[in-house]
């Protein structure tokens, strides 16, 4: 029997592996007309006309619409579905759709738009000075104020330092690079329309998307298809907005997928963030105070850019023990493709930062970079300081308060195991090549641990047996189709396999937030154990009459509700199941994740070792452990791709990814695979992955994050072992050969 802690098959795994998986761009209804964008070739520019009349004209075009003929609805506070306004190279300024896509790219090309361009700025600080144009009304700062959180008193905190350090770091956009760029088909059925999309969370693409066609939600239904990979970035856009609004016109289905290149420009790619540290401490390497201040590249639109500014700053508040810090951000506006979600949004900044300056510490203090960590990391009691929050309040998952213990913290057992699977104390072997320098170095992170928005799901079970799990929720390829319903057979006492699944349809699924933030499987977890302990609480009731024995003494396992003290006296779930007098039992819950008591975070540990051609200024990343905190972990397998997935992502962040924009032009540099260089299978290092031996007492079945937990580490790791290697402590990522050879020649000529 599979259930909790063993690796159950993805459910997904056989249609993926068959090629029989439909993702949104497979999906295609009869008559079916194919859209698509008009994007601007200016970086700011204001919409005067369009004139679409020799494009209407085109036999094979269905339909077309332009921001001076569609509803004015918003899909985000500042995103209309079409805009008057361009505000970056790729912006989208009118649609098109036709029987197919050679005609519709005719059409394109015969859409005349008068523009008058403006000033632009790709430059955030820039963007923030008095005096520049603004990109929104408003000005450019992309939140109501500037974000700034402090705890204690970080001015006396310094004061208090024998030693201050600071540093500035800078971080480039750099695209998720997903394999399935983006698409939504839309049908409507009279006022009704469904759509099929690339999304995070069918009930709030539903209600953006209402709301900006000024429809009742309940005409809207949302699908998601299986997704080609969502890393947080999808979706964000206009995308379904548009798709819709060309059905609607043609009256037919219409589907719109982006190109490999609109996915690259006007897909959402990883905030550029330039950030100042500042860190004192004590000579015995005791950290008196943390300072760090954000400034981000937000682009175009919002997005994201509120959740990634805080969470930027989270290691900076809460990973080492410290009574006084101050964490500022300022996200600004720019005139550069959208910056939004993206695997752990803003936490690899932020640790890249932290974790390199912390490493430069413990060095000039002369002490190894694990023992300062194990001496310095946030214990399993918080940080120091009164609690703020109401006894009653759900605590934040990112706090900044002190006085709150956390639900569990293995963060020490992270650093002793990775340190020991790694062989931190044994020297490194020579490369036997005077050009090839070896090093080794490590970083820590700490990431929310699950709680996220209101959770629901729905456990029912009919009189044949059959159980079905429902969840609103959307399983972007983390797997939580398989491990929701592992939840729910352990809770159960059956196989994951006896489970049937409905997942991510808004016309008959519990209202569920977003797949983001890692919150999955505690969040959405927490509900289906509730949902699935009722039901076993019911059919434990009928039970109790057939085996002439009270419900408390009865236990639920094996496919099989038995007398805990005499086994064999036992009823199978269909048997008790058909002796139900409805047609089925179900429950429904929904809970607000959490706890009042306890902060829940997850931890992890990287260690890497490195290997830098002094001669060329490649890196090469030889050998990687990650050990994580994750609580108990629910499928090791899918566990374990988790965390490989992550790391080998990252790699791309540190050494080689980079989305360009041409300074003088707006224009995007390298929207392509051949340009954007992500690291290949040939890049991966030998990897290994261990898990923390931990329970956690809030988390469902005792589990907590780990999707998004293992991406802070790398970044930081590498960079460490890079001046490990060669004595270069480099600051901007990411780590090309022509920077490290820069680097390199400046150190030999100082």
């Amino acid at each position: 029997m599979t259930t909790a802690g063993h690796s159950a098959i993805r459910r997904d795994l056989r249609e993926k592996l068959t090629g029989e998986a439909m993702y949104s761009a497979d999906l295609k209804l009869p008559d079916m007309a194919h859209g698509l964008i008009l994007r601007s070739p200016h970086p700011h520019a204001d919409i005067l006309s369009i004139d679409t009349a020799e494009a209407e004209s085109l036999p094979g075009v269905h339909a077309l619409i332009t921001p001076f003929d569609i509803p004015a609805g918003r899909l985000a506070p500042d995103l209309l579905i079409l805009d008057t306004r361009a505000r970056f190279v790729g912006d989208e300024v009118a649609a098109v759709a036709a029987a197919d896509l050679d005609t519709a790219r005719r059409a394109l090309d015969l859409i005349r738009v008068e523009y008058r361009t403006l000033p632009f700025t790709l430059d955030p600080s820039e963007a923030l000075k008095p005096g520049a144009i603004a990109i929104h009304p408003g000005g450019n700062l992309a939140i109501p104020e500037p974000l700034s959180l402090e705890r204690g008193n970080a001015q006396q905190g310094f004061a208090e330092a024998d030693l201050v350090f600071e540093e500035h770091y800078s971080v480039p956009t750099h695209s998720a690079t997903p394999l399935e760029p983006r698409a939504a088909l839309a049908s409507w059925d009279g006022d009704n329309l469904t759509l099929w999309k690339s999304t995070r969370g069918v009930h709030v693409d539903r209600d953006a998307i209402a709301g900006a066609l000024g429809i009742p939600a309940f005409r809207v239904r949302v699908v998601g298809p299986f997704l080609g990979a969502g890393f947080g970035n999808k979706d964000e856009s206009r995308l379904g907005a548009i798709a819709a609004l060309l059905s609607q016109r043609a009256g037919r289905p219409v589907r719109v997928e982006y190109s490999r290149a609109e996915e690259f420009v006007a897909g959402r790619t990883r905030h550029a963030a330039e950030i100042d540290l500042k860190i004192g401490v004590k000579r015995d390497g005791a950290i008196t105070a943390i300072h760090g201040k954000a400034l981000l590249n937000t682009g175009a639109y919002q997005a994201s850019v509120a959740g990634v500014s805080r969470r930027l700053g989270q290691g900076m508040l809460y990973l080492y023990r410290c009574p006084n810090v101050k964490y500022e951000a300022f996200p600004a506006y720019t005139n550069c493709p959208v910056a939004g979600s993206y695997r752990a949004l803003g936490a690899p900044q932020g640790h890249f930062a932290l974790e390199t300056l912390m490493d430069r510490i413990a060095g000039d203090l002369g002490i190894d970079p694990l023992e300062f960590r194990l001496e310095n990391h946030v214990p399993v009691e918080g940080q120091p300081g009164q609690r703020q929050s109401p006894p009653d309040q759900i605590i934040d998952s990112q706090p900044l308060e002190g006085g709150i213990p956390f639900s569990s913290n293995e963060l020490d057992q992270c650093l002793r195991r990775g340190a020991e699977a790694f062989g931190w104390d044994n020297p490194l072997p020579d490369s036997g090549d005077p050009f090839l320098k070896r090093g080794k170095g490590m970083a820590m992170m700490i990431y929310r641990g699950g709680p996220g928005s209101v959770s629901a799901a729905e456990v029912r079970i009919d009189r044949s047996g059959r159980i079905t799990l429902t969840s609103g929720l959307m399983d972007v390829g983390e797997g939580a189709s398989t491990v929701l319903p592992q939840v729910a057979a352990d809770v159960l006492g059956v196989s994951a396999g006896d489970i049937a699944t409905h997942f991510a349809d808004s016309a008959d699924t519990p209202d569920a937030p977003i797949t983001a933030g890692s919150t999955a499987t505690f969040s959405t977890g927490t509900a289906v154990v509730q949902a699935a302990t009722e039901v076993r609480r019911r059919l434990q009731e009928i039970a109790s009459i057939g085996l002439e024995a009270p419900v408390s003494e009865l236990e639920a396992a094996g496919g099989a509700i038995f007398v805990g003290s005499d086994p064999s006296r036992r009823m199978t779930i269909p048997e008790v199941a058909a002796r139900m007098d409805e047609d089925h039992i179900s429950a429904e819950a929904t809970i607000t994740p959490g706890s009042p008591d306890c902060i829940v975070n997850s931890f992890g540990a990287h260690f890497c070792e490195v290997e830098v051609d002094t001669a060329t200024g490649r890196v090469r990343v030889l050998r990687y452990v990650a050990a994580h905190d994750s609580g108990r972990i629910i499928n090791p397998r899918l566990a374990l791709n988790q965390a490989e997935g992550a790391v080998s992502q990252m790699l791309g962040f540190a050494l080689s990814e980079e989305l360009v924009t041409d300074g003088p032009t707006g224009v995007t540099l390298n929207p392509s695979y051949l340009e954007h260089k992500s690291p290949t299978i040939l890049d991966y290092p030998d990897l290994q992955v261990i898990f923390a031996d931990n329970v956690d007492p809030v988390g469902p079945l005792g589990a907590k994050a780990l999707g998004e937990v293992p991406s802070p580490g790398p970044a930081a790791a590498i960079a460490n072992a890079i001046h490990h290697a060669t004595g270069l402590r480099l600051t901007t990522l990411p780590f090309t050969p022509d920077r490290v050879l820069a680097a390199l020649g400046s150190n030999s000529a100082q």
